[in-house]
């Protein structure tokens, strides 16, 4: 599918006549491009990074219902979020799974612990199923001994979800690539293509990988789409119209397991905002969030935290287990995703809703805001929308699956069946080309990860990685899992790299300097 040669292929059946043009390759745009390649359109996705690269990696790993979004009255959020964290749950098994979490009452919460009571019992009203459950001091304590001489009242136990989300998005566009879609990453729009009316009918591609020597390609379609998230407003500013989103940076501390050993999630409100944050157990680590402030900064597609979030979450982590003596010495790694919403003026940031939007402007359709859980929700939204203009005028079926279902599973290779889960929920069909086209030692992990070695020569041969930070960021999460980036692998991971994507010694030398010092810049500490 992604192959070597893949990128070269599809640059020179650009000028073939597309239905949809959709821009931008995180959870949105697959979305719509699996939507509207099911539906049999022909569809080209195009990104100007890595898929994934933007916010979309760089989610707090949560498929949640909101539970926090009913205090702010956003009950049709909540309700949809929560339905589709449900059908993730069935389709996703292995890729998306259950989490449990600890919503702790403190002794000097704003709010009384009955109403968290309330809240939780909609929620699995919702959901269809009865999760939660209310416990004391001491029954909080022998569920999470972690939280000891904390001033804890109680709290409540109750059920959500977590996922990968950058495979996520992987794994929705490679099923959208094999219904017949067609995903290219390293794609910069340069500007969009316009009638005389006005109206956009297509956009200008310049390639922005250096074996590509800047090449350009004119594609035109019907009818363009863009799901390019926070920065939505750069292209909408081509077009004429006022920028109307508003920023805000949601920064992640991880911690090793080890310092912080945690079976599920841990939450409370936070006293400085009376916003809810957690640390949970994600890929072998901990992920501690999240903050919510206003992104004040030029966009940047690696955002970085600042001293002052790093402040914010550790008083949660100190506050929270004190009997840790937590520092920020034991944070082995940080990330920063920028999320766009609809700019009402609201003081408080977290006030803003998270609804998604759709704007249709001189024939260029943005979708944007919206929430990870509800990807397909915001894809079906979008099409509908610009349904009078798609050929066929195809209707979209809400009740298909989201992922595809897996009717074979592969040879076990002598995994065990919680291994052979993940490895099926994260590739899908692709799981027995991943197990069958592994050597020697490579069915082993990754260090303290997860991840099989098999993993990583599987996504360098076949995965699309332009960049070493697509393999190592995205592809897998060792640049999240391991100290330092997981630079200490280098020489294992660059025999498997030059194998198998081709690239000279001059290659490998520049791709992980570079990965380096982005590593440095947006993903350890200032």
């Amino acid at each position: 599918m992604w192959d070597r040669g893949w990128r070269d292929r599809i640059w020179s059946q650009l000028d073939q006549p597309w239905d949809l043009i959709v821009i931008g390759g995180g959870i949105t745009g697959s979305a719509i491009l699996r939507e509207a390649s099911r539906a049999g359109l022909k569809t080209l996705l195009v990104e100007a990074g890595d898929f994934a690269s933007g916010t979309s990696s760089r989610s707090s790993k949560l498929v949640h219902g909101g539970f926090r979004y009913l205090s702010n009255g956003q009950f049709r959020l909540t309700y949809e979020s929560v339905r589709e964290r449900e059908r993730l749950l069935r389709e996703g098994r292995g890729l998306v799974n259950p989490l449990g979490f600890l919503l702790v009452n403190m002794a000097d919460d704003r709010y009384p612990p009955w109403i968290f009571g309330i809240g939780l019992m909609v929620y699995d009203l919702i959901a269809l199923k009865w999760g939660h459950k209310h416990y004391d001091h001491d029954g909080m304590l022998s569920l999470c001994p972690q939280l000891k001489g904390a001033n804890i009242l109680g709290g409540y136990r109750y059920i959500d979800a977590e996922t990968d989300d950058a495979r996520l998005v992987l794994r929705v566009l490679r099923e959208a690539v094999r219904d017949g879609g067609v995903a290219l990453s390293h794609a910069r729009v340069e500007h969009l293509l316009r009638l005389n009316s006005g109206q956009v009918c297509g956009v200008v591609l310049r390639d922005r990988d250096p074996a590509g020597k800047g090449r350009q390609a004119e594609v035109q379609a019907p009818v363009v789409i863009s799901a390019t998230g926070a920065w939505a407003d750069n292209l909408r500013t081509q077009i004429g119209a006022r920028p109307r989103l508003r920023h805000l940076r949601g920064s992640h501390l991880i911690l090793s397991a080890k310092r912080l050993p945690l079976s599920r999630s841990v939450s409370i409100f936070h006293p400085a905002d009376h916003r809810p944050v957690f640390a949970f157990p994600w890929q072998g680590v901990i992920v501690v969030g999240t903050t919510d402030v206003d992104c004040e900064e030029p966009m940047d597609r690696n955002p970085r935290i600042s001293p002052y979030e790093i402040e914010y979450l550790m008083e949660f982590l100190q506050r929270t287990f004190p009997s840790l003596d937590l520092t920020v010495a034991d944070v082995q790694c940080t990330f920063s995703g920028v999320r766009s919403v609809v700019d009402t003026g609201k003081a408080d940031p977290s006030k803003e809703s998270r609804e998604h939007v759709l704007w249709l402007e001189n024939g260029l359709l943005t979708v944007t805001g919206g929430k990870l859980t509800t990807f397909r929700l915001m894809a079906q939204a979008a099409l509908r929308a610009v349904r009078r203009k798609l050929p066929g005028h195809p209707r979209l079926h809400a009740r298909q699956r989201v992922l595809d279902s897996i009717h074979k599973p592969p040879a076990s290779a002598g995994l065990e069946p919680s291994l052979l889960l993940r490895l099926l929920g994260r590739y899908g069909l692709d799981a027995h080309e991943l197990l069958s086209s592994a050597r020697d030692q490579e069915l082993t992990p990754i260090q303290s990860t997860p991840a099989l070695w098999a993993e990583l020569r599987w996504a360098a041969r076949n995965d699309g990685v332009v960049h070493l930070d697509d393999l190592l960021l995205r592809r897998l999460r060792l640049g999240l899992q391991l100290p330092e980036g997981g630079l200490s692998l280098a020489e294992r991971v660059r025999g498997i790299v030059q194998e198998e994507l081709g690239w000279s010694d001059e290659r490998w030398e520049q791709e992980l300097q570079v990965y380096q010092s982005l590593w440095q810049r947006a993903f350890s500490l200032p």
